[in-house]
């Protein structure tokens, strides 16, 4: 039989379905934390990003033709680099006696290695220029060697390794859990010596996170401040880092200068991630090649 005719406002409609969220509260959250990286971050970033500017072009160029600012700028840049190029081995083998072994005091080594997080940096500083100093428990042997660590560039890069090295260490730690030991008993049973299971067994899935940690380090190296003044020497065009340099500025109420230094830093450290970042994927998209392969 034909259905009855439906009377218009007698029956109600039905109603739109509401599209609910996977997870309450996302768009209250996802704005909280917009909000919040903005008020943080990027607010911070586009004073500093502007302010060089609102006298001119002046102090900008006065800071570009600065031989002071560009050794500073050298040599926090170039130790930075260097430490973190040194704590790429010490922290590979740190991660894998970690990850690997099951020697006595593990767990003491490892309390040890997030160390640095924990101390506030200018404790780090006045405790490796008490090392390293002159009369120092390990700079007193060091100089009658011949060898000056405190109040040289080999101090900076040495405090700089000290704070950078948890970051590799943590960074490679995951990645090597997640390689099964059977890789290297299979590469064994087929013939490949020690240093090739290494170079092309172990190696390959390890650098990309390799790169990330060598980022990390020489982020964290770039800007480090308080564990370097006290055992830098702070001496202009010989040990002087840039952060000091900015500080120095600021003591001597020359804002644009210190703003100039800072928005070049902030540059040059964007430019030098943002190579880094490439570099690792680059090396993720050549891992992921080879295992599709």
């Amino acid at each position: 039989m034909p259905s009855a005719p439906r009377l218009p406002g007698l029956w109600p409609r039905p109603r739109a379905r509401t599209r609910r969220d996977a997870l309450p509260g996302l768009h209250l959250a996802l704005g909280a934390t917009i909000l919040w990286v903005g008020l943080l971050v990027v607010l911070p970033l586009l004073a500093l990003a502007i302010r060089p500017w609102q006298d001119g072009a002046a102090p900008m160029l006065a800071a570009l033709h600065d031989r002071r600012m560009l050794a500073a700028l050298e040599l926090s840049f170039g130790s930075a680099a260097l430490a973190a190029l040194v704590n790429l081995p010490l922290g590979l083998l740190l991660a894998w006696s970690l990850v690997r072994t099951r020697l006595p005091g593990r767990r003491v080594v490892d309390a040890l290695i997030d160390l640095p997080f924990a101390l506030p940096t200018a404790v780090t500083g006045i405790t490796l220029a008490t090392l390293y100093g002159p009369h120092g428990w390990l700079g007193a042997p060091l100089a009658k060697l011949g060898v000056r660590v405190a109040f040289t560039p080999l101090g900076i890069m040495l405090a700089l390794a000290f704070v950078g090295l948890p970051f590799v260490v943590r960074t490679l730690e995951p990645v090597l859990r997640d390689l099964p030991p059977e890789l290297e008993e299979a590469a064994t049973l087929l013939g490949a010596h020690r240093r090739q299971i290494v170079t092309r067994v172990l190696l390959p899935p390890l650098l990309p996170a390799l790169a990330t940690g060598f980022g990390l380090a020489f982020a964290r190296g770039i800007g480090e401040y308080g564990s370097v003044i006290f055992i830098a020497g702070n001496q202009p065009f010989r040990s002087e880092i840039a952060p000091l340099l900015v500080v120095i500025r600021l003591q001597e109420f020359d804002y644009a200068g210190a703003t100039s230094v800072g928005f070049i830093m902030l540059l040059a450290a964007f430019l030098s991630l943002a190579v880094i970042s490439a570099l690792r994927r680059r090396l993720s998209r050549g891992l992921g090649g080879g295992e599709a392969a």
